[in-house]
C-alpha cells in the first residue's frame, strides 16, 4: 500500500523514470452513479438471470426457434415433475439468499482505492525489462545493444519509424499486462475455482444417497430443462454450490469488486444458457464453451444422469476423471423419447375424443332435436273420437281408473311364487305321507 499524500500524481514518461510524486489514494469511482460496486455485484446476476430467461421464455411461447429445440413442448408438459409456479418460487428464494450473502461479502471487503496505478505499472515495467534481459541473456544476446540497434534502425525509416523508436516497449507491455492480461487471468482462475467447487459438490450429491434424496433430487425434477429453471434447487444446495462457490472464486482469484460485477453476471448468464433447452449454432456461449445446453441436457436425462457433472463453464474435470458421457448418440436417444411422448399424447387425445363422442351419442338418444319436437307431439296425440247420437243420448259415466304401482306388481309376483312353492311342497309331502300343506 502506498502512502496517502495530497499531491498530484504524474505519469512517468519512461519505464526507467518513476512518477514524480507518490500516489494520492482516493476511493474508486463506482461503475454506476449512486450505486456502489458491492451492491451492483449483488444485483447483476439477478438482473441478468431474469432478462435472459424471459428472452428464452418468449422464444418458447411463440415457437421462434423450434428447429433448434432439444426437446418438444409435449415433453416439457409430460416429463417434468414440477410446476412452473414452484420453479419460480424456489428460484426467488435462492436469489434472496444469494443477495444477502453477496451483500455481507461486499460489506466486509475493504473499500477499493485508486491512484496507485502509475506506480504499479512502473514497477511492473521494471520487472518486464529485467525479465527480458535475463531471457535474452540465456541465449547469449545483449539486450541493451539489441534495443539500441532497433531504435537506430526505426529512426532512419521516416516519421513513423521515429515515433516507434521513441515508444518504450517495456512500459507498453507493462500496461497491457496490468490492464488487460492480469484481469483476464483472474477471471480465468475464478472460473476454474468455481467449476472445481461445483464439480466435486455436484458429484458428491449424486453419490451420497442422503444428499441426493434430500437436496439434489429437487433439481432433477426437471427432466426437460428450461431457462428460468436453471436455479431451481433446494435452498441449501443453491447456497453451497452456486452462492458459496462464486464467493470463494471471487476471494481466491483476487479480482476487484468491479471484476466481480462482471464475473457474477457472466456466471448467471452461462447458467441460464446451459439450461435454455436449445442447441444454437449462433450462440457465442455455446460456440466457445463445450459445456453448453446440449452437454448439460444429457445430465438431466435418466440415461445420462451419472455423467457430465461439470458446470457451468469447463468440462476438464469430467475429462480428467472419466465422467464425461460416452454412451452413444444422445440425439438419437432424445429422438426416441420424443416419439414415445408423442404417441402417449396422441393416445390420450384419442381416448378423450372417444369418450366425448360416446357422451354425445348417449345425449342424442335421450334428447330429441328441437326441430322434431312439434312433429313428434303431433304424431303422438290420439285423435278424439267423433261424437254419435247414441253417445249423446246416454248419460255420461265417470270412468274410474287405478294406477298400478311397482308395489302391486311385486306383491302379485310374490303371491304367485308362494302359491307355486306350496303346490310343490304338497306334492312332495303328499307322495310321502298323503298329507297336504295348506
Amino acid at each position: 500500500m502506498h502512502p496517502n499524500i495530497s499531491t498530484i500524481t504524474t505519469f512517468p514518461t519512461s519505464s526507467f523514470s518513476p512518477p514524480s510524486a507518490d500516489p494520492v489514494l482516493i476511493p474508486a469511482t463506482p461503475l454506476l452513479p449512486y450505486l456502489s460496486d458491492a451492491l451492483l455485484s449483488c444485483l447483476s446476476p439477478i438482473v441478468v438471470y431474469w432478462i435472459l430467461s424471459m428472452i428464452f421464455h418468449y422464444i418458447d411461447e411463440y415457437e421462434l426457434l423450434e428447429k433448434y429445440r432439444i426437446h418438444t413442448p409435449e415433453e416439457v408438459l409430460k416429463r417434468n415433475h414440477v410446476s412452473r409456479y414452484e420453479v419460480i418460487r424456489d428460484v426467488i428464494i435462492q436469489q434472496v439468499i444469494q443477495f444477502a450473502f453477496g451483500w455481507v461479502l461486499g460489506y466486509i471487503e475493504p473499500e477499493e482505492m485508486t491512484g496507485a496505478e502509475p506506480w504499479d505499472v512502473y514497477n511492473l515495467s521494471q520487472t518486464v525489462g529485467w525479465s527480458a534481459n535475463l531471457l535474452l541473456g540465456l541465449f547469449g544476446i545483449d539486450a541493451p545493444a539489441l534495443s539500441s540497434n532497433i531504435s537506430s534502425y526505426l529512426s532512419a525509416q521516416g516519421p513513423l519509424g521515429v515515433l516507434l523508436a521513441n515508444v518504450d516497449w517495456r512500459w507498453r507491455i507493462a500496461e497491457a499486462l496490468y490492464w488487460v492480461c492480469f484481469p483476464l487471468l483472474r477471471l480465468g482462475f475464478a472460473i476454474f475455482i468455481l467449476d472445481t467447487w461445483q464439480y466435486f459438490w455436484h458429484r458428491l450429491m449424486h453419490q451420497v444417497p442422503f444428499l441426493y434424496r434430500n437436496l439434489h433430487s429437487r433439481h432433477h425434477r426437471l427432466y426437460v430443462p428450461y431457462a428460468f429453471g436453471a436455479l431451481y434447487n433446494h435452498p441449501v444446495e443453491g447456497l453451497i454450490l452456486d452462492t458459496m462457490g462464486a464467493g470463494l472464486a471471487f476471494k481466491v482469484s483476487g479480482m476487484s469488486m468491479k471484476g466481480s460485477v462482471f464475473f457474477f453476471g457472466f456466471s448467471a448468464m452461462k447458467t441460464v444458457d446451459d439450461h435454455c433447452g436449445y442447441k444454437l449454432p449462433f450462440d457465442p456461449l455455446q460456440m466457445i464453451f463445450s459445456n453448453n445446453a446440449e452437454y448439460h441436457d444429457i445430465h438431466h436425462q435418466g440415461w445420462g444422469i451419472k455423467h457430465n457433472f461439470s458446470q457451468p463453464f469447463l468440462i476438464c474435470w469430467d475429462r480428467w476423471l472419466g465422467t464425461i458421457y460416452t454412451g452413444g448418440d444422445a440425439a438419437e436417444r432424445n429422438r426416441r423419447t420424443k416419439e414415445r411422448v408423442h404417441r402417449q399424447v396422441e393416445a390420450e387425445k384419442s381416448k378423450k375424443t372417444a369418450a366425448a363422442n360416446a357422451q354425445d351419442e348417449y345425449a342424442a338418444r335421450r334428447v330429441l332435436p328441437e326441430e322434431d319436437d312439434a312433429e313428434f307431439i303431433k304424431t303422438s296425440m290420439v285423435s278424439k273420437p267423433e261424437s254419435t247420437s247414441a253417445s249423446t243420448d246416454m248419460p255420461r259415466q265417470r270412468r274410474r281408473t287405478r294406477t298400478i304401482t311397482l308395489a302391486d306388481v311385486a306383491g302379485k309376483d310374490m303371491a304367485e311364487s308362494v302359491k307355486e312353492a306350496g303346490e310343490w311342497v304338497n306334492g312332495v309331502v303328499g307322495n310321502v305321507s298323503g298329507a297336504k300343506v295348506r
